[in-house]
């Protein structure tokens, strides 16, 4: 035998020497197992957004989960569970962030939706509308105008009425029959000095109309006679823009400039091509929810809706027609104002009526109101025109004028037939909504058209248990696993739909 014998140095050498090589095989089963814990929480996250709700992306072209996977009812742990069955059963983990598609009034919606069309269809869609977004800021300035005015007109004409001066008993009649007007049209008569109300201020009068519209709405005086009104109503206490929703927490990422005008454009021309109108397109049929089926929603007009928010397809149609009355009106009044021709027939009315009444001083007002009349009795035709499927010309000319002044003494009254003819060139009923979306608030339009998307959706499909404030976008989630003799290890993982 020999013998063998080694210094303190060596000894020394050789423990560093285990030492480091142990430390590092450790340092690297840490790393590693660190590694497939992020790996499989990573491949957790993708694997539940990889079960985002199929008919929501069918239909509407936005990626979500619903979170309570059919039962109705969301919760963390029901989300964690699906985290565990696709890999990290054992980790602890814990939601420190989730964004569902109703927060911030729909931001993440919109998103969506605005990278879905850009990517669709570009801005090369909207272009014909950027130049006239400043003149539809201008019409809706106008309308609102000219909304105290028509307002005051059925006031006018009755302080006019109460100065007339007539003679009395037998005087009265014997001024009927001696009264001779050069106007071509009806015959006016005179009224009794206790009467009330403008029809009363000639037979036939030109406040007829305006009259109707203030005692039984604007629908009254502007349905083509072949177009049916939906009687479809919803629980607005029931749509996500009304009731208390769930909301998300933590920060994410936003997109800024949701807002701008390109950016409100595309988002508007998603909405017409999603939801149907009380125009529709020619070939395509506006649901009634009549009849069975996935065609069937619980609105026909769904974009009017998205507008105006009231209950039923009535209330949204009349809201939003009185408000395109009165552009209209507006519109044509200003076109009077300079049609010489026509200002010449209304001032001969004017003389004729105020001549009649025995206050030939008041023609000028007389002639002023009825201009007035007369812009909102062709309004009243431009509006027919549009529920028929057909345009009108934005700015009138004499050649695009529909309504006579003869007819207007019979319009609203129920005996004129006058729907208006297509003018060549001119704008749609679609038009006008697109202008209307584009001044009406991104929040609300947001909120209305997920209230629409969740009523499709339950509808159409009998998932009546459907929330669009439990569809999540992003989540975030804090995971806690154990490594090495103790050691835990905690890290984040973030995933979205960007």
């Amino acid at each position: 035998m020999k013998k063998a014998e080694i210094t303190a140095f060596l000894s020394i050498v050789f423990i560093l020497t285990v030492s480091f090589v142990l430390g590092i095989l450790e340092v690297s089963v840490i790393h590693t197992t660190k590694n497939l814990n992020r790996l499989a929480a990573d491949r957790a996250a993708f694997s539940v957004f990889g079960e985002y709700h199929r008919k929501l992306l069918e239909d509407y072209h936005v990626f979500a989960i619903e979170g309570s996977y059919g039962t109705g009812e969301y919760s963390d742990e029901r989300l964690i569970g699906r985290m565990h069955y696709y890999g990290t059963a054992g980790m602890e983990q814990e939601i420190t962030g989730i964004q569902y598609l109703t927060d911030l009034n729909g931001q993440a919606f919109r998103e969506q939706v605005l990278q879905y069309m850009e990517e669709r269809y570009g801005l090369s869609l909207i272009r014909d509308f950027t130049g006239l977004t400043s003149r539809w800021e201008e019409q809706a300035i106008q309308g609102e105008e000219m909304e105290e005015t028509e307002g005051n007109i059925l006031d006018e004409v009755n302080d006019l009425m109460e100065s007339a001066q007539f003679p009395e008993e037998d005087g009265v009649a014997d001024t009927q029959e001696n009264q001779d007007t050069d106007l071509e049209g009806p015959e006016t008569d005179v009224v009794s000095p206790d009467s009330e109300g403008v029809g009363d201020l000639t037979e036939g009068g030109p406040f007829t109309c305006i009259e109707e519209i203030e005692k039984s709405g604007i629908l009254s005086v502007v349905m083509p006679k072949d177009m049916e009104l939906s009687g479809l109503a919803i629980e607005l206490e029931t749509q996500p823009s009304a009731r208390s929703l769930n909301t998300g927490k933590g920060t994410f990422p936003v997109r800024q400039g949701t807002d701008g005008v390109e950016e409100k454009l595309l988002f508007n021309e998603y909405v017409l091509k999603n939801f149907s109108c009380a125009v529709p397109d020619e070939g395509q049929s506006v649901s009634t929810g009549e009849n069975e089926g996935t065609e069937s929603r619980s609105l026909a007009y769904e974009t009017e809706y998205i507008l105006e928010g009231k209950s039923s397809d009535k209330e949204n149609l009349e809201s939003f027609l009185m408000k395109l009355f009165l552009v209209r009106m507006a519109l044509n009044y200003v076109y009077l104002m300079g049609d010489s021709a026509k200002q010449a027939e209304v001032t001969a009315l004017a003389v004729a009526v105020t001549t009649a009444l025995l206050i030939p001083e008041a023609a000028e007002v007389l002639k002023q109101l009825i201009l007035l009349a007369w812009a909102a009795g062709e309004s009243v035709v431009d509006i027919r025109t549009l529920l028929s499927g057909n345009r009108t010309a934005l700015i009138k000319s004499s050649d695009t004028w529909q309504l006579p002044l003869s007819s207007l003494l019979t319009l609203g009254s129920g005996t004129e037939q006058i729907d208006g003819s297509d003018v060549p060139g001119g704008i749609t009923y679609k038009d006008y909504l697109r202008m209307f979306l584009f001044l009406k608030d991104p929040d609300d339009i947001n909120m209305r058209v997920l209230d629409r998307i969740e009523e499709n959706i339950k509808m159409e499909y009998g998932m009546d248990w459907f929330r669009t404030d439990q569809c999540i976008t992003k989540i975030e989630v804090k995971n806690t696993s154990e490594i090495l003799g103790g050691i835990t290890y905690t890290f984040p993982v973030y995933f979205g739909y960007e």
